[in-house]
């Protein structure tokens, strides 16, 4: 076979990616040279699964969007097709590389098929691909949201509270007691779906100190990567590696971004809580203080610090250990 026919026999195996914009009511699809809208419903994406695998696609790319696109990757996944859910950050930034700076909802499904097309051939692209959740993390992870939900609806009226008039504080306060309960009633419902389906990564995680039951249930619903990939790796994924910015000579400042933030949320606050309760991280924080690092940079170091340990007890399911532990950079 000569050069020119090795080439269109390349050409011709390789596999069409698609791209999906995911909106409230629709999903919009790219794939080869089609674009096609459809619900955002069960038989919508019913309909989605059937194209796709009809058009043999190797790699599907979603953006995130606030958890409209859950529901699509997931059925998607269960139709047995490969996904892959981006920041939508790194979409807009892909976009605009590729000099694509129009935005409608056919332009940036075509833009996330080349950005699928990428992805597909990248040396790395199991990093880029969502993990099946199973029945058991979906059900946690459902309850793990609804509860910031009502924290943050909590917050709000707690701040209006605070300058409310009289004659509507009454109205405030019972619906901020009623918010109290509904939370008090998750907290057990997370409780006992914790103990009968991740007892064993509660108990491994829960012997940290400065990790209580938020940090435990958010990390076994929204990081089932966690004990699986590496400490660089499994930083990156949260959002807390520091990314270089170089040019030529130049050093650049290194900044933490991207990543998932529920996650780094949690983790934020534990590593607050190990700074003060954990003789290992504790110890970290002074140090980094001691060397002249800003109580922020510190604090985002033993969060790093935290999740490498975390990771490495959930891999191995072995409690704390702080001989171990101390001397792990």
């Amino acid at each position: 076979m000569n050069e020119h026919s090795q080439g269109r026999e390349a050409v011709k195996a390789a596999r069409l990616n698609a791209g999906i914009d995911v909106s409230k009511a629709t999903l919009d699809v790219a794939v080869g040279t089609r674009s096609e809208r459809f619900g955002n419903d069960a038989q919508g994406m019913e309909s989605l699964a059937a194209l796709l695998h009809a058009q043999d696609v190797d790699i599907v790319v979603l953006e995130a969007t606030g958890g409209y696109e859950a529901a699509a990757a997931a059925a998607l996944q269960a139709a047995g097709l490969t996904v892959a859910v981006v920041n939508p950050r790194q979409a807009r930034d892909f976009a605009k590389a590729m000099g694509v700076l129009a935005k409608t909802d056919k332009v940036d499904a075509k833009v996330l098929a080349a950005f699928a097309d990428v992805i597909a051939k990248h040396e790395k692209r199991q990093t880029f691909l969502r993990e099946v959740p199973d029945e058991q993390r979906l059900h946690l992870a459902a309850l793990v949201t609804r509860r910031r939900q009502l924290l943050d609806m909590r917050g709000a009226e707690a701040n209006r509270l605070a300058m409310a008039h009289k004659v509507t504080r009454k109205s405030m306060a019972a619906v901020i007691k009623t918010i109290d309960k509904l939370i008090s009633e998750l907290d057990r419902d997370i409780d006992t779906h914790i103990r009968e389906h991740f007892r064993d990564l509660a108990k491994v995680l829960n012997s940290a100190k400065g990790v209580g039951p938020v940090t435990t249930s958010t990390l076994a619903a929204q990081l089932p990567e966690l004990g699986q990939l590496d400490r660089r790796a499994i930083a990156t994924l949260v959002g807390i590696a520091p990314l270089a910015c170089d040019s030529g000579k130049k050093k650049g400042q290194r900044h933490v971004w991207g990543g998932r933030s529920q996650v780094r949320a949690v983790l934020y606050m534990a590593a607050l809580a190990a700074a003060r309760s954990n003789p290992v991280i504790r110890t970290f924080y002074q140090r980094m203080l001691a060397a002249g690092k800003p109580k922020k940079v510190a604090l985002v170091a033993c969060m790093r610090k935290l999740l490498t340990i975390l990771n490495a007890m959930a891999r191995d399911g072995t409690p704390w250990n702080p001989a171990l532990h101390a001397i792990n950079p």
